[in-house]
């Protein structure tokens, strides 16, 4: 089976001016994908729109508090979102799956490995998945950024040839959007700098990311070596002009292929059991064009409490986030073995995930 593709389509691209769900566009979107899918193309949809479907729907009491609203508008708009893929999709003769997720569906590996399983088998059964977050049972603390988060996960899970993220903007630009002068930035290698002030730091509307939370996971996920590429998902054939190579939106090129294991470290920064303070000459070490091992004479603060294989933070001095790895021993092994020399790594290489510097 040919590695699937994970395209990503946020709520504002499927959102009408009158504030329902927009139809036209979703069914423009479906044949693109169906096109796609009968060249040959495996195709995994990560997909918002219940909340705007929901509030289309029906107007609620000004006294609920957010979490609330967000339950009851994402519990009825998710039906007549996935009605209207069922049944866009059943006219281009595919079958469709809804996959609802949460975070801490994530958190463990035998359930990820479970969960990958399930798409792999939907996949070679010619079945399109439609992923969202469950919004109906997600508290805040258990809650994505946004569906971008959520898509990088399923990207990185599946190994996939490349992340198409469609939102209402045309990808990432020079400078301020706004300003007549800022142009796209057609394509961003993992080692450019780009400034964070170039970054329109506006949400969407309907969701509850922006252009950060796009770039950072674009980022990331490039360099765990899947391509990603930023488009607005309003403009007519857009999917054809990214598989046909057009310089249209973003393009982040991606770095060597990290392992499995790498991807999904890369997205458990809620699931560790503990944390180690590292110093400067690990840090450095670390962070090197070759990095190795992380050995306990640059630890220098063990917090937690955790065991043999559970996933652990690694910060620097200054309480930054170095990256997160599996545990070698427990978490009184590492305060015995702290700051000594010749010791048994604390975190291989194999089991270590890096942030982007």
């Amino acid at each position: 089976m040919k590695q699937p593709t994970v395209i990503k389509i946020g709520s504002n691209v499927l959102r009408a001016d009158s504030g329902t769900l927009d139809a036209l566009r979703l069914s423009k979107l479906v044949e693109e994908i169906s096109l796609l899918h009968k060249n040959g193309e495996s195709i995994v949809l990560v997909s918002s729109g219940a909340v705007a479907a929901g509030k289309s729907i029906l107007s609620i009491a000004q006294n609920l508090d957010s979490i609330s609203q967000r339950q009851l508008w994402a519990s009825i708009g998710q039906v007549k979102l996935i009605q209207t893929y069922s049944e866009q999709f059943s006219k281009q003769e595919f079958v469709t799956a809804q996959v609802l997720v949460t975070k801490e569906d994530f958190r463990d590996r035998t359930h990820y490995l479970n969960m990958k399983n399930c798409f792999t088998t939907l996949l070679e059964n010619g079945v399109i998945p439609i992923v969202n977050e469950n919004d109906v049972i997600s508290v805040t603390e258990l809650m994505f950024t946004d569906n971008d988060e959520l898509a990088g996960l399923v990207a990185s899970m599946l190994d996939a040839s490349k992340l198409i993220i469609l939102s209402n903007i045309d990808g990432v630009y020079s400078g301020n959007p706004t300003d007549a002068a800022s142009k796209i930035i057609p394509q961003i290698a993992y080692s450019d700098s780009i400034q964070p002030n170039i970054i329109s730091p506006v949400k969407s509307s309907f969701g509850r990311g922006g252009m950060h939370t796009k770039f950072n996971l674009a980022r990331k996920t490039a360099g765990l070596g899947i391509p990603v590429h930023i488009a607005n998902g309003k403009t007519d054939f857009i999917l054809h002009s990214i598989f046909s190579d057009e310089a249209i939106g973003t393009q982040f090129l991606a770095r060597k292929k990290a392992s499995n294991t790498k991807k999904w470290l890369a997205h458990a920064h809620t699931a560790f059991s503990g944390s180690l303070t590292i110093d400067n000459g690990a840090k450095n070490a670390l962070q090197s064009e070759n990095p190795t091992s992380l050995l306990p004479i640059g630890i220098k603060k063990v917090e937690g409490n955790f065991k043999k294989g559970d996933i652990i933070r690694i910060d620097d001095s200054k309480g930054n986030v170095i990256g997160l790895g599996k545990a070698a021993y427990d978490s009184s092994t590492a305060r015995e073995l702290r700051g000594k020399k010749n010791q048994k790594e604390c975190i291989h290489y194999d089991y270590l995930y890096l942030n982007p510097a």
